[in-house]
């Protein structure tokens, strides 16, 4: 993990909005129309290095392509790099979770308004092979092509986990899904470890991971569905097996949808099996209002885990990346006082823009000159917050502002 002794390095999950033109490049190839692929090679190639420069001039330290080059979503891209498996025509079941059904009326709403991915119901029929190695080099070149000359601290590529590649399917091929799973994890290592084989970082995301708590198991079951993690933590262990740590970040998240999310895990009851990846980062979604409090367990766990092969600094959790809206960063060495009262939370989020625009107004020669007005801004800020005895993590408990 790339680090800096003088400021806090900033990052991203990885998935940036796509430029109108290659977004109908992309639904074009998704639904079979024949384009000129010369025409969409250069296309992606000049909005891969496009958004890198806006990621560098946003201040971003460590890039990802966008996911630029992926086809169909964050996960389902994989599905046609693999061997062994089909796609049947009977629609699959997307299943109704807790949160849905307690706001029924609102997906109903929702959801048509997202523009999900249609997709079969996806069968193993025989052994599961990686036969991506084609595309995951194009990844990998346009990528590094883009990134020649970028004044960046590094850069990542985002994968797609064991447990996210095909969180439902119809086994006739394995003895059981345990099998299955593990064979799948065999074959997705290929991905992996090309992409650090490249020289980049490569970004594990498992979204499903924890989403699954929600569709597949009752609120009573949190015991069961630990049980069924934790296999599937084993199985990305196995994967990752031999890679250097230090170029794997490990990414999780309870679903981009803008919805309740009322019955998520709380990260408490899955953080010691997050830390079990065998990964030099983690990248957890706590920039929205469900999660963002979560922190507390992330760090503590952190501070107390126990880990087979630990070596100092190993564990990085909140400090590689924090999804917020869009690609937003925030600072991540929060007050341990902080919890999610009105008073505090305002002196919080106080104390964190103190420290993003001071680190800012620190690092100029990173992220060119800041105006004037800024480092005026960030000068009082700090004064304010100083005075308080913010920055110490010392929240006030009677100032009404």
């Amino acid at each position: 993990m790339p680090t800096s002794q003088d400021r806090i390095l900033t990052t991203h999950v990885g998935s940036l909005v796509r430029p109108p033109e290659l977004t109908r490049y992309i639904e074009a190839i998704d639904n079979g129309v024949k384009v000129d692929h010369a025409a969409f090679d250069r296309c992606l190639a000049d909005s891969v290095a496009d958004v890198i420069k806006r990621q560098q001039q946003a201040g971003v330290d460590v890039v990802s392509d966008g996911e630029f080059g992926k086809f169909r979503s964050w996960s389902f891209y994989v599905l046609d790099r693999l061997g062994g498996i089909e796609e049947r025509a009977v629609e699959a079941a997307r299943g109704a979770g807790r949160d849905q059904q307690m706001f029924a009326d609102f997906y109903a709403e929702y959801f048509p308004t997202q523009k999900l991915p249609k997709r079969g119901t996806v069968v193993c029929v025989g052994p599961l092979t990686y036969k991506g190695h084609a595309a995951v080099q194009k990844d990998i070149e346009v990528f590094k092509a883009g990134l020649k000359g970028a004044p960046v601290a590094d850069a990542f590529l985002p994968v797609v986990a064991p447990a996210s590649a095909v969180p439902r399917h119809k086994n006739e091929y394995y003895k059981d899904d345990e099998e299955f799973l593990f064979k799948l994890a065999e074959a997705l290592r290929e991905e992996y470890k090309a992409v650090v084989d490249a020289g980049l970082m490569v970004q594990i995301d498992d979204a499903f991971l924890p989403y699954m708590y929600d569709v597949a198991f009752a609120a009573d079951q949190l015991e069961q569905y630990r049980k069924w993690a934790a296999v599937r933590i084993e199985a990305l262990n196995h994967a990752i097996e031999g890679l250097p740590e230090d170029r794997i970040r490990y990414h999780i998240c309870w679903g981009s949808f803008n919805t309740p999310h009322v019955t998520d895990v709380p990260l408490k009851d899955i953080v010691d099996l997050v830390l079990r990846v065998k990964a030099g980062g983690y990248c957890i979604e706590m920039g929205n209002r469900r999660h963002e409090h979560e922190w507390v367990a992330g760090v503590g766990k952190c501070e107390t885990a126990a880990r087979p092969q630990a070596h100092s600094r190993r564990h990085q959790p909140l400090d590689q990346c924090r999804r917020a809206s869009g690609a937003r960063c925030r600072a991540i060495d929060a007050p341990r006082a902080a919890r999610r009262t009105g008073e505090r939370v305002r002196w919080h989020r106080l104390r964190l823009r103190a420290i993003a625009l001071c680190a800012a107004r620190a690092s100029l020669d990173h992220v060119g000159e800041a105006r004037g007005a800024g480092r005026r801004r960030a000068a009082r800020i700090a004064r304010i917050v100083g005075e308080e005895g913010c920055l110490n993590g010392d929240v006030p408990q009677s100032r009404n502002r």
